[in-house]
């Protein structure tokens, strides 16, 4: 793991999943200029090594640490490593996502599991690595990056949708155990991201690829969401953000 100079005693440390690209990479940005210090966490290490020392040049500070969420173990050394080196865990972003769309008689199991490894199982395991620090200091946040379709079901985008669903379902469940910790849920439409580029069905990719450059928003602005529920007051837990385009209805 890398890291620049201690963090400010006002600044909180923030862990971020999926933090090579997209949503990801713009929130690490973000709240490092915000004077956080992040932690960035994904698989491609190259990539997270150039973002953090990116970050580094514009002033912020930031680690980094190779993660695959779908590991246990790598998620829980991702966290242990962040408490042992600052003392705390104050925010975790669980980010890290896939979007494999097709239909089910399409019989994409591999792709299924690959969406539940990543979208669900990802989450879980950043809850379970970071909760116990939470709740030994009495205070934490977990922001869960959840989706539009975590509210409506698509054609193509059955199992996307389901693990989605169960972010949602997992998040207000967090919420309704916590009096010390806060749990917010941000769901974002369209945005710009290296999501529509994957999934074996090239018919639907095609789709969601032309349907993205129409309404793509950008990944800063789903960051920008994400540092408003990290700046309110203590006293104040905003459960919901849907960042949807104004152009899609």
């Amino acid at each position: 793991m890398s890291s620049t100079t201690t963090p400010a005693s006002d600044s909180k440390i923030v862990l971020i999943t999926g933090a090579s690209s997209g949503i990801g990479e713009a929130t690490a940005r973000r709240l490092a200029a915000d004077g956080h210090h992040v932690v960035l966490g994904a698989r491609r290490a190259d990539r997270l090594k150039a973002v953090s020392d990116e970050i580094h040049a514009a002033g912020g500070r930031a680690d980094h640490q190779e993660l695959d969420v779908t590991s246990l173990d790598s998620v829980r050394a991702f966290a242990d490593a962040a408490h042992e080196r600052h003392g705390r865990v104050d925010v975790m972003v669980n980010n890290a996502g896939v979007m494999a769309l097709s239909r089910l008689d399409k019989g994409l199991v591999d792709e299924w599991d690959q969406m539940i490894d990543v979208n669900l199982r990802g989450t879980l395991y950043g809850i379970a690595a970071v909760l116990p620090l939470m709740r030994a200091r009495g205070a934490g946040h977990i922001v869960n990056i959840g989706s539009t379709t975590a509210y409506e079901v698509d054609a193509t985008s059955a199992v996307y949708c389901a693990t989605k669903f169960a972010v949602r379902a997992l998040s207000e469940g967090l919420r309704q155990e916590s009096t010390d910790i806060r749990v917010t849920l941000v769901s974002p439409g369209f945005t710009e991201s290296e999501l529509t580029r994957h999934g074996a069905d090239e018919e639907v990719r095609a789709v969601v690829a032309g349907a993205a450059r129409r309404f793509n928003i950008p990944a800063s602005s789903v960051a920008s969401a994400i540092a408003y529920a990290i700046a309110q007051p203590a006293e104040v837990d905003v459960n919901e953000l849907l960042v949807r385009p104004t152009a899609l209805t």
